[in-house]
């Protein structure tokens, strides 16, 4: 399957002249892409669904692998047009092959702009080198805005090393309207909020069950117009699990974004290096298995190490195209 997009001709041209950069033969005969002016490859493009071993289900993420850095507009346009939750930009630093590099730049989108941090399209770019370009390495590390993520394989699953963001007690006033959009009557248990990535953790009552959770509609536009400061690029609902029950989940969490363009994050990792600081510290564990309950889906296996946390999950590869003009 392909999929095309159209370059803005503001984009195929010297901006102080506007003469065109490139001739119109090269223009029908080639893919381009941008890189301090240069003419890149077309760019292959792969749609993968994280943290699910299902089709359909997790959390959907496309990866475009890249030979060269495109301008900052460019990954933004792509992003727009895939308009998945998030898009991911893989480059190898060291050479041209996805096969043999270890060390990768990567950066994240979402349809209306760039992230620091992304888990579930980091799990997803991990599964295309390994599962597709059969990358020959046991562990790859990608350089972004968070700092070096190291993914390794180990079994069927991959395994993700993200910092660890523990929130810290809230006065629950300071975001009341916010929380009553989300939850409605329900009084929470406990909120906090992380500086680090400002995310906002409210806890449901251990009274509640986990239907309470997953029938919560907060409407995106009145989160948006109720907290507008920038202090909020998502809101976590959480609840404690049922871990005597199989499959044992220790907590349930719901990942709500439109200050990110998306309504609701399917499955969500960068929200879990919060939610396994704050669990760990609430049920004195160090490993947890944990579930996100939106419509599609999806288990996160964590693992605390120091102010380190092991993020694992499986990844299915669901359509491969190319981006060309």
């Amino acid at each position: 399957m392909v999929t095309e997009f159209k370059v803005q001709e503001s984009l195929l041209t010297d901006k102080t002249t506007r003469r065109p950069q490139i001739t119109t033969q090269a223009f029908h005969s080639i893919s381009y892409l941008f890189f301090k002016g240069h003419i890149s490859m077309e760019v292959p493009i792969y749609f993968v669904d994280a943290f699910t071993n299902l089709p359909f289900k997790g959390n959907p993420a496309a990866v475009c692998l890249l030979q060269h850095a495109l301008q900052d507009e460019m990954y933004q346009k792509i992003a727009a047009e895939i308009n998945l939750s998030e898009t991911a930009f893989v480059i190898p630093l060291k050479s041209s092959d996805f096969t043999s590099e270890a060390r990768f730049a990567l950066r994240w989108f979402t349809p209306t702009n760039e992230v620091p941090l992304c888990g579930h399209a980091t799990l997803a770019s991990a599964a295309v080198l390994f599962y597709l370009r059969k990358n020959i390495n046991p562990a790859v590390v990608f350089e972004t805005l968070s700092g070096d993520l190291c993914v390794r394989q180990n079994g069927e699953s991959l395994v993700m090393d993200f910092p660890l963001n523990k929130p810290i007690p809230l006065d629950p006033h300071e975001f009341t309207n916010l929380i009553q959009v989300a939850l409605g009557d329900l009084v929470p248990q406990d909120v906090r909020y992380c500086h680090a990535t400002k995310k906002l953790l409210v806890r449901l009552a251990d009274t509640c069950d986990r239907s309470v959770l997953t029938s919560l509609k907060p409407d995106p536009e009145k989160l948006l117009r109720t907290e507008s400061r920038g202090k909020i690029t998502s809101l976590i609902v959480t609840m404690k699990g049922a871990p005597t029950c199989q499959p044992g989940y220790d907590f349930y969490s719901r990942n709500f974004a439109p200050w990110n363009g998306i309504p609701e994050d399917p499955v969500t990792g960068s929200a879990h290096t919060v939610l396994a600081g704050y669990w760990a510290e609430e049920l004195g564990k160090q490993k947890m298995l944990a579930y996100q309950c939106s419509k599609r889906g999806g288990e996160l296996e964590l693992e605390i190490k120091g102010d380190r946390v092991d993020i694992s999950g499986r990844a299915v590869v669901v359509l491969q195209g190319t981006l060309t003009p």
